[in-house]
Formats: C-alpha cells, sequence, structure tokens
C-alpha cells in the first residue's frame, strides 16, 4: 500500500506541474490587468472608465468554465485558434484580471483625501503620491480579498481538464479510473490542502509586513 501511495503521489505530482505553470501565469498577469484596470477606472475618462466597467461586468457575471469554453471552442469559430494552455492562461488571467480590478479600485478609492491633500503639501506629485502613499496603504487593505482570489485560482485550476490538460485533478482521475481506487483523489486532495495552506501562510506574512502602514 506504501508503495502505492509513493507511486500515485509521484504520477499526480508530474499532473501538478501544468496546474503550477497556469497558477503562476494568471498570478503575475492578472494583477497586472488588475492594478491597470483600477487605475483606469480612477482615471475620470469616461469612454475608458465605461469600456472597463463592461469588462469586469461580463468577466465577473459568467462562469468561469463558460469563458473557458469560449476560448477553446469558440474563438476558432472566428478563425482564432488556440492550444490548450494559452487558451487556459488567456481566460483565467481576463478573469482574474477582472476581479483585481474591481478589489484593487476599492482599495485605492479607500484611501482617505486627506492623504493626496498631505502628500500635496509635502510638494509630491501623482506618482510619488501613488507609489509611497496610497499603494502602500492598499495594498495592505486589498490583502485579505487577493488572498480568497489567490486560493481560488487553485480550486478554479482544476477546470481546465475539460480542454484536454493534465492538470492535478486530471491525473488522480486518470489512477483512479486505471486502479478502481479513491486513493488518489484523497492524495488530490492533500495537495490542493497543502498549496492552499502556503498560500494562506504567505498572505499572513506579507499582512504582518504591512500592517506598518495602518
Amino acid at each position: 500500500m506504501f508503495d502505492y501511495i509513493i507511486n500515485v503521489s509521484g504520477y499526480i505530482l508530474e499532473g501538478s506541474i501544468v496546474t503550477f505553470q497556469l497558477y503562476f501565469a494568471t498570478a503575475i498577469f492578472s494583477v497586472i490587468v488588475g492594478i491597470a484596470g483600477a487605475l483606469g477606472k480612477i482615471s475620470k475618462i469616461p469612454l475608458l472608465e465605461s469600456i472597463l466597467s463592461v469588462y469586469t461586468w461580463i468577466f465577473r457575471g459568467t462562469p468561469l468554465l463558460l469563458q473557458l469554453f469560449f476560448a477553446y471552442y469558440g474563438l476558432p469559430v472566428l478563425g482564432i485558434t488556440l492550444q490548450p494552455f494559452p487558451a487556459a492562461v488567456l481566460t483565467f488571467v481576463i478573469n482574474y484580471g477582472a476581479y483585481f480590478t474591481e478589489i484593487f479600485r476599492g482599495g485605492i478609492e479607500s484611501i482617505d483625501e486627506g492623504q493626496y491633500e498631505a502628500a500635496k503639501v509635502l510638494g509630491m506629485n501623482y506618482r510619488q503620491t501613488m507609489s509611497r502613499i496610497v499603494i502602500p496603504q492598499t495594498v495592505k487593505r486589498v490583502l485579505p480579498a487577493t488572498s480568497n482570489e489567490a486560493i481560488n485560482l487553485v480550486k478554479d485550476s482544476a477546470l481546465i481538464a475539460v480542454i484536454g490538460l493534465g492538470d492535478l485533478l486530471r491525473a488522480a482521475k486518470v489512477a483512479v479510473t486505471r486502479d478502481f481506487s479513491i486513493i488518489p483523489f484523497i492524495i488530490a486532495a492533500v495537495f490542493y490542502l497543502i498549496i492552499s495552506s502556503v498560500i494562506v501562510t504567505v498572505f499572513r506574512k506579507l499582512e504582518e509586513k504591512y500592517s506598518v502602514y495602518e
């Protein structure tokens, strides 16, 4: 039994490579999209605000699975064909970027106007105000919501199995079907719990680090 658990764990870990690749690609690029989107929504440019509002409305209001189907099965109808992994990354980045846009926008707008006025009195320009005063305080305030999204991303990554990508969950499912045992599912659950626990720990450390800004 022990040898079986070791062998299956190794097989599932091989499948988790795709999960980690998707996770880190989404985490990096969706945060960039979220920051850009948040700055756009507070830019006071009506057209840009309207476009970003429609973007967040669509991608927060429709299922991620539907968006994944559209990227992989729908875009070819329009003459755009993507391989499974690029389709997954594109879908996840756009989807999570929409959520991060609203999270970061709310965080920035929660900063008291007095902070901006104080920075102006000190002779800071807009860039200095944002980088030295606003952003550090915003990071502290959005960390809990960002942590939740980071954990959700781990679980949502299992959706890529529907377009044929061999992720952690799909590897476990193959092992269950092959061996007629539920042990692979239990091992997969343990892996997901470990990953989520690591994420929670990282964000807890970040909250302690940025607590100085409160």
